[in-house]
């Protein structure tokens, strides 16, 4: 009998783990992920990071070391997680080769303080790059309007690219332009672009939750009706977009001179409703040639009793379709709620960043007590 995870990356879904800590690393942990889970590739972001330091015992000799040489925050923050990504990555460098590059994949995101700020977050994607050094690494670069060119500019660079932050179809369409007009101007540049690879992360549970506030607040009873049925609904239209767009003549150019997919993948699957299974938005959101990153306990629910059955999104475009009716019928302002997602999330990730700081700072103060003892 072979088991869900198995199930679900036979069916075409590669599972990614939505975390990382030195611990894990260090522990076995992750290798153990990949061997008996059917994990092929990770995802990062500034939250995970510092919930890792926070707990950070496996960080204190390098934070030592680092306040020693007199160390900034942000520096110490970027040699601390680097080295994190770099270790994940050459534990998943036999995935990487024996999916030909497509899985085995370590993401880690530009400084969300840069998320409005193309320039710099192209310079900042670049240094992550060569800073991992790993032909592995994603670099993750949020789906904001200052974002889609930075994308662009990073792919045409020869770096693969992980969008992150994406609510809505509109935005999505942009993503997969963006992505398209980079490997453009890989392919212009000489960059071998059979190697690139991006994903579009695109956010389910955070959909479910804003859309669900709304519709309680309408309080009829066809709002009621709705509830919990948007994110799903969202990323099933969102698969239709991609098989769309990557059947259109500009991309199929680009496939037939080698490029790749840029493949959708399901974040924040972890579900937040206590009322809905908490396999929800795995098992509800399998198709071929997609990714679904989940945090730990997400997997392992899916792992004791996710049940798989094949194919649960083409299937679905026109229930998806009148979902998207009936909400707009209700009273649902999709537009609002898909623009206050994508602002709260730039927010949360700048606040968990400086919690970073914070929790790094006072490491680094720690350390350059130990030091003067």
């Amino acid at each position: 009998m072979s088991t869900p995870t198995e199930q679900l990356s036979a069916a075409g879904v590669s599972i990614w783990l939505d975390d990382l800590s030195r611990q894990r690393i260090q522990s076995g942990n992750l290798a153990e992920l990949i061997e008996k889970r059917n994990v092929s590739g990770v995802t990062t972001n500034p939250t995970i990071f510092a919930g890792a330091l926070s707990k950070g015992e496996a960080y204190e000799g390098q934070v030592r070391e680092l306040a020693a040489q007199g160390a900034s925050v942000d520096e110490a923050i970027f040699s601390i997680t680097t080295d994190d990504v770099r270790d994940a990555c050459d534990i998943f460098l036999p995935v990487f080769e024996s999916t030909g590059g497509v899985d085995g994949r370590v993401s880690i995101e530009v400084s969300p303080d840069l998320a409005h700020d193309t320039e710099a977050t192209v310079a900042q994607a670049k240094d992550l790059s060569a800073r991992v050094d790993r032909p592995n690494v994603l670099i993750k670069i949020p789906a904001t309007k200052a974002g889609l060119p930075a994308i662009t500019e990073v792919i045409g660079a020869g770096i693969s690219v992980n969008v992150t932050l994406i609510f809505s179809l509109e935005r999505y369409a942009e993503v997969i332009d963006a992505y398209l007009a980079g490997v453009e101007k890989a392919h212009a540049a000489g960059h071998d672009i059979s190697t690139l690879q991006s994903v579009a992360s695109f956010f389910v549970s955070r959909v479910d939750t804003e859309v669900d506030k709304r519709l309680a607040a309408i309080g009829t009873d066809e709002a009621a009706a709705l509830k919990g049925k948007a994110g799903l609904a969202n990323a099933r239209l969102a698969y239709e977009l991609y098989e769309q767009k990557f059947a259109e003549d500009r991309a199929k150019e680009l496939l037939a001179a080698g490029a790749t997919v840029q493949r959708p993948l399901w974040a924040s699957t972890g579900v937040k409703d206590p009322a809905l299974p908490d396999t929800l938005y795995v098992t509800e959101l399998v198709a071929p040639g997609t990714v679904n990153t989940m945090p730990e306990k997400t997997l392992e629910a899916t792992f004791d009793h996710g049940v798989i059955t094949g194919d649960t999104i083409t299937g679905a475009y026109a229930e998806a379709h009148e979902v998207f009716d009936q909400l707009a019928a209700a009273g649902v302002d999709f537009a609002d709620a898909t623009q206050v997602l994508e602002d709260e999330g730039v927010e949360k990730f700048i606040a968990s960043w400086h919690e970073l700081q914070d929790t790094v700072a006072t490491a680094l103060e720690a350390g350059s007590a130990q030091a003067a003892k």
